[in-house]
């Protein structure tokens, strides 16, 4: 398979990109992947570069985004940090990958039995970790159905803290970037939220923060999310 250039990834569509994702995520847990020549990927890609994808998930050593959704080199913006965090940084990462280098869709990517969520659900304090994890402690705060043991002893909260991060994590990224708020208004790029599950390699994506604004979605405006 070719890597994308710049004509297909000026015909992929934010709904496009993520049925793409979608696909190489099904050709993962299948053991289904792609035959692509990397050398001759590097060579199409060595004047630039056009990913269809910007994906932002942990730095879980068995969360590669190129590897889950059997993508190829310079197909997708690769951000990772610890707990699949937003800050400023990424951000101005995530306006460069849409605005200037026409990336369609973001992702923002979690994982079951996350490291940086247990380490917040029990309020780990350690050098700059603790600044760190503090991000996700909203998360932790919001997560209300679990009343004893909200430690990372227990699965069910922890699980349920990685997704409730994920969601605000989405969420943040438009809020706080009127570039891509716009963006996703008319209908440029879309934003969406998925977990990872590390134990069978399925990624689940969150329809209850999917934003796309397309035929399948017509009447889908930003101030959803004020509500």
């Amino acid at each position: 398979m070719k890597a994308h250039n710049k004509d297909s990834q000026s015909q992929m569509t934010p709904r496009k990109a993520l049925e793409f994702l979608q696909e190489g995520n099904n050709r993962f847990i299948k053991n289904l992947k792609t035959n692509r020549n990397l050398l001759e990927q590097v060579n199409d890609t060595s004047e630039g570069q056009w990913p269809f994808a910007t994906i932002l998930s942990c730095i879980d050593s068995r969360t590669s985004a190129e590897l889950i959704f059997d993508q190829g080199l310079g197909d997708v913006f690769s951000v990772r940090i610890a707990g699949n965090i937003v800050n400023t940084d990424i951000l101005g990462s995530m306006e460069f990958a849409c605005k200037v280098a026409g990336s369609k869709l973001v992702v923002v990517l979690g994982h079951s039995k996350c490291g940086a969520v247990k380490g917040a659900c029990d309020h780990i304090e350690m050098g700059n970790l603790t600044e760190l994890l503090s991000k996700l402690q909203p998360a932790v705060y919001q997560e209300k159905t679990t009343k004893e043991d909200r430690t990372s002893n227990n699965v069910t909260f922890v699980e349920n803290v990685a997704k409730i991060n994920v969601k605000r994590s989405v969420k943040n990224i438009i809020e706080r970037s009127f570039i891509l708020e716009q963006m996703v208004e008319h209908g440029e790029i879309g934003v969406v939220g998925a977990m990872h599950n590390i134990e069978t390699g399925k990624v689940t994506f969150y329809t209850d923060v999917m934003y796309i604004r397309d035929d399948k979605n017509p009447k889908f405006s930003v101030a959803n999310l004020r509500h």
